[in-house]
């Protein structure tokens, strides 16, 4: 069997990998030192720890709104606007937002409104960004390369996240506004990067002409293709429950007792463990049982969860938490290539934009609004037991969806059967 081009031979591919990696640095940065910045403000206030946590929560639903009431437009401009347009607009909103909130800290104006505000800015970019970006690859490789170019895409975005939040945290501890200034600089690279990619071939969207009927079709391919339908929703009730993330700055300020440069730590952590795992998976892809495999990792993703959630009571409470959460990223890298293989090849490219867009959702919904759930429920019973919690519930999504969506399962390869036979499974499913 002929060996498969390398994505990086392309060269569209490489300019679009190294506008994914700086802009990951730059947004995961941002995002730090946002979530540090207000629970740290409302911890100065006098406000308690649970209802200080609580306005982490609103933070997650800030950037949440925005893709819940956007997503079925971001979808439908994915696929009939040029995708690299809509990546450069997006990555230009965010490089204000960064300058904007460097302004501000430089000037000792910062407010929660304002980083309400921004947040909430971040996930329009986000909610446009999404759909835009994930449908653009598999149109720079050919179908052969496409599983690999995942896992360097992946790279691009774990190695950024690796970077980002350490980044953010160290450059907060010199000054307030270096971390949002350097992200303003990453932003332009990115937007350089970006503007590189040249005009690319695109296929017709074929069926409904109408744009409300077209982000319907995006919609109703999810819900008549099981197999996609089950990887989407696993994500978001897995990650949903076990969103320990968005506790972070509650761990580090209050249970384990370190500064800025430590949340670094932390956060960076799972990125750590992601990128691990996703140069494993360049040099030896998965290839059988995926499937199977992808429950698993949701399941050790849970447990790992629930074992940070408990670190501050061990002997080593930073060192058991900085183990817990790398082990946690690098389950979710596996669910995270197997998840992103199985839509892009079982899509055509004429509906990847809508479907990227209905997976943008979900995977905001298990991150942003995994975010909010986490404050939310930390306020009502307390922040540890809002995370064991989560962690335990990750498992039983992982053993629930093993059951109810039998296709999970039975995934053997990423190699979809004819179209004539994802037709058949879906008008079976309809």
């Amino acid at each position: 069997m002929e060996t498969p081009p390398h994505p990086f031979a392309f060269r569209d591919f490489r300019f679009y990998w190294a506008a994914r990696f700086t802009s990951t640095i730059a947004q995961l940065a941002m995002v730090i030192v946002i979530g540090w910045q207000v629970y740290d403000i409302a911890r100065h206030q006098g406000t308690s720890i649970r209802d200080a946590s609580l306005l982490l929560g609103w933070i997650g639903a800030a950037q949440f709104a925005p893709l819940l009431l956007l997503t079925p437009i971001t979808g439908w401009t994915a696929d009939r606007l040029d995708r690299r347009w809509i990546a450069r607009s997006t990555c230009l909103l965010e490089l204000f937002c960064a300058a904007a909130l460097g302004w501000l800290n430089w000037r000792h104006a910062t407010t929660l409104p304002s980083l309400f505000a921004v947040a909430a800015l971040l996930g329009v970019a986000r909610a446009f960004a999404g759909p835009a970006l994930g449908a653009l690859a598999p149109n720079l490789v050919p179908p052969a390369a496409l599983p690999t170019a995942i896992a360097f895409s992946a790279i691009s975005w774990q190695a950024g996240a690796v970077v980002g939040p350490a980044l953010g945290g160290y450059l907060y501890a010199l000054r307030p506004w270096v971390p949002y200034t350097t992200s303003t600089g990453l932003f332009a690279i990115c937007l350089l990067s970006l503007t590189m990619v040249r005009p690319i071939r695109r296929s017709a969207i074929s069926g409904s002409t109408h744009p409300l009927a077209q982000m319907v079709d995006g919609l109703r391919y999810v819900r008549r293709n099981r197999l996609v339908l089950g990887a989407i929703s696993l994500d978001l009730f897995a990650v949903l429950l076990g969103g320990a993330t968005a506790m972070l700055p509650v761990y580090a300020r209050d249970y384990l007792h370190v500064d800025s440069f430590g949340l670094g730590d932390l956060r960076a952590a799972p990125a750590v463990g992601s990128a691990c795992m996703a140069l494993l998976l360049s040099i030896r892809p998965l290839k059988q049982n995926v499937g199977v495999k992808m429950l698993f990792a949701v399941a050790l993703f849970g447990l790992a969860t629930a074992g940070f959630g408990l670190s501050p009571w061990t002997s080593w409470p930073m060192a058991v938490a900085l183990v817990c959460l790398a082990v946690l990223g690098a389950a979710d890298m596996v669910s995270v290539y197997v998840r992103q293989s199985l839509i892009q090849l079982w899509t055509p490219d004429d509906m990847r934009g809508r479907v990227g867009a209905v997976s943008g959702l979900f995977i905001s919904g298990s991150n942003e609004l995994g975010e909010a759930e986490s404050g939310f429920l930390a306020a009502l019973i307390g922040p540890v037991a809002a995370v064991v919690a989560g962690g335990v519930g990750a498992m039983l999504v992982a053993l629930a969806w093993s059951r109810w969506f039998p296709e999970l399962r039975r995934a053997r390869t990423f190699d979809p059967p004819e179209r004539s036979d994802i037709d058949f499974l879906e008008e079976k499913a309809a």
